[in-house]
């Protein structure tokens, strides 16, 4: 068996408007730390909280947020040199970094490779100012080519760029250079999300007072296969319903996820998955802390997957893949709904497999949703 480590870096300068993730502002924080001072704190707690996890060979570990690289390598690199230590890392185990495109400086990014990391993933989010400042994102546009450059100089061998669709005020022209823009990047993967809009957050009361309107149905639908179509046409292959990758950059610990592999996350409100078992985190990085500097669980909740939900989850994680669904693993009435969606061009078959075509992928939640429900 094997155990991938994603670490949750829960702090971020500033919170963007459509933002619920769990990540706070110092101005946020009880404690009302400052950065520099939660950092060493916050690692410490994370270690305490690694004793409890199994020792099984790591393939992946994954340094999300929040924004991770607005902590020092050296903090972080404690983190893997202690998984390293306890558990053993594979020989070509990846080690991505989440990163603002204004958080780096070549100096960093060298300091950051010396310390294990050697995949970097930049939160692009759009080449458009007018979009960016929707998002409430606070780097300039122009600097993501300054970073992804300087991560290539600095030896990083895949670097990866976010890009976040569907934001109020955004045509597809928009989109169409926004992509452009990435693929003219010397990259070698791309994540592309619609935008969710999340109850509580800045953008969606800016909505509910009617002060931006979302784009329909429709023009999602076009951004969607625009960009599958772009970056099919530069060498990137869909992989997953929102990522594509040059061959060979695949981000193996979200593939993991989307397996159902075993996995433990480090940090508040992080969530693991063990044998079945899923659990998660307390929310709050100050309780978090507090609990385990007294040798207490840091662990809020958790369930056990019965079988019908672990075969319910492997198709919903299995259709989003390139490699599609074992046909042997669906029942008769499961195949007979697919086959007419197969009639109208959703999915087609090749190799004993289930496989979603471009516009298939478009719905694959209802897909999903009929097949297993």
């Amino acid at each position: 068996m094997t155990l991938s480590f994603y670490v949750h870096i829960p702090y971020c300068i500033k919170r963007c408007g459509y933002c619920d993730f769990n990540t706070y502002t110092p101005t946020e924080l009880q404690d009302g730390a400052t950065l520099e001072i939660v950092s060493n704190d916050y690692i410490d707690a994370v270690l305490k909280e690694l004793d409890a996890a199994p020792t099984d060979l790591v393939p992946t570990i994954f340094f999300g947020g929040g924004t991770p690289s607005l902590l020092p390598a050296d903090d972080l690199g404690r983190v893997i040199t202690a998984i390293s230590k306890r558990n053993g890392l594979s020989d070509d185990c990846e080690i991505t970094l989440e990163a603002n495109p204004d958080s780096v400086t070549k100096e960093r990014l060298e300091r950051y490779l010396a310390v294990g990391f050697n995949r970097i993933s930049f939160g692009m989010q759009s080449a458009k100012p007018h979009v960016l400042a929707v998002l409430d994102r606070t780097h300039n546009p122009d600097n993501v080519k300054r970073a992804v450059d300087m991560a290539r100089a600095a030896g990083f061998k895949s670097i990866s760029v976010d890009l976040i669709y569907g934001t109020p005020g955004e045509s597809l022209d928009d989109w169409q250079e926004t992509v452009a823009a990435a693929l003219d990047l010397d990259i070698d993967h791309i994540s592309a999300y619609a935008l969710i809009v999340e109850t509580g957050t800045k953008l969606a009361a800016q909505i509910k007072r009617g002060e931006l309107t979302m784009p329909d149905d429709d023009l999602m639908a076009d951004m969607y296969l625009m960009v599958d179509q772009l970056c099919e046409a530069k060498g990137f292959s869909w992989y997953e319903l929102s990522n594509w990758a040059k061959p060979g950059h695949e981000c193996r610990h979200n593939i993991a996820y989307w397996e159902n592999k075993n996995w433990w996350g480090l940090g508040p409100g992080a969530h693991s998955h063990v044998d079945g078992k899923r659990f998660w985190n307390v929310k709050h990085p100050t309780l978090y802390k507090e609990k385990l500097h007294i040798g207490q669980t840091p662990i809020l909740d958790s369930e056990t997957l019965t079988s019908e939900q672990i075969a319910r989850e492997s198709i919903m994680l299995g259709i989003r893949m390139r490699d599609g669904l074992q046909i042997s693993l669906l029942e008769p009435h499961q195949l007979e709904i697919l086959a007419t969606y197969r009639e109208n061009g959703y999915i087609e078959l090749a190799d004993d497999r289930v496989l979603l075509t471009p516009v298939g992928r478009l719905i694959a939640d209802r897909i999903v949703r009929e097949i297993t429900f």
